[in-house]
């Protein structure tokens, strides 16, 4: 396992991957399916989830993968390869690409409605799976069950949701649960409605979908201040 780490560090480090991103520009990603299409953008503070999924995007390696698990109000899980023209009774959930990424978790990025993150194993280093890949949909908590949510987590953490981030929490939603257990590298800057729609579709007692929920993934290389103007996401500075 810590093989499997180190391996994707050298390979990320590579000469092919050590250039410079285009100077005031990003890469927006966009995930097409057949309920609408998401515009994520990635975060710079997790180079290697980003990096590694840009990679796999200019591949074209998500193409024809299946959203295979979805459970409402939590999250849409997709990136599995096995689930390429899977049989509809075949379980998904355990392919992968044969290395996983170091753990990247970054104190303010954290598991707001439409965050993207890393699925993962039982691995005790919290490394991520080098493809597979969940999108929140989460719920509005109100004070109480916020509070009860947040205490839980300090007892198993001994860290809190900051007050920017509750306040988040109790408006858009999201799953707080989730913070500093998973790697969250990115987020959905435009079509939310659509992680809404995928969430609710009919699934088996397994979580995957009864219908085939498949995707294809593409990204450009954008000015800044286009994807601000386009899409309203402001970056951090």
């Amino acid at each position: 396992m810590r093989l499997s780490v180190l391996l994707l560090t050298l390979f990320l480090i590579s000469p092919a991957w050590a250039k410079k991103p285009p100077k005031k520009k990003d890469y927006l990603v966009t995930i097409n399916t057949d309920l609408g299409s998401m515009r994520l953008i990635l975060y710079d503070q997790t180079p290697k989830h980003k990096a590694n999924f840009i990679k796999l995007t200019q591949e074209k390696f998500y193409d024809g993968l299946l959203f295979h698990r979805i459970i409402q109000n939590f999250m849409i899980q997709g990136g599995d390869p096995e689930s390429r023209n899977a049989k509809p009774e075949q379980m998904l959930g355990n392919g992968d690409v044969g290395y996983l990424i170091p753990a990247e978790f970054v104190p303010e990025r954290f598991h707001k409605k439409g965050a993207l993150a890393a699925a993962r194993n039982n691995n005790p280093e919290k490394a991520s799976s080098g493809c597979q890949f969940y999108v929140v949909q989460g719920r509005v908590w109100d004070d109480e069950s916020f509070r009860a949510q947040t205490e839980r987590i300090a007892q198993l953490k001994g860290r809190q949701p900051t007050d920017a981030q509750k306040q988040v929490y109790q408006t858009l939603g999201g799953t707080p649960h989730l913070d500093g257990n998973y790697t969250v590298f990115g987020e959905v800057i435009d079509g939310l409605a659509v992680v809404d729609s995928i969430a609710r579709q009919p699934a088996n007692p397994l979580n995957r979908p009864l219908k085939d929920l498949k995707m294809t993934v593409s990204g450009e290389w954008m000015k800044k201040k286009k994807i601000t103007k386009q899409y309203g996401y402001v970056y951090q500075k």
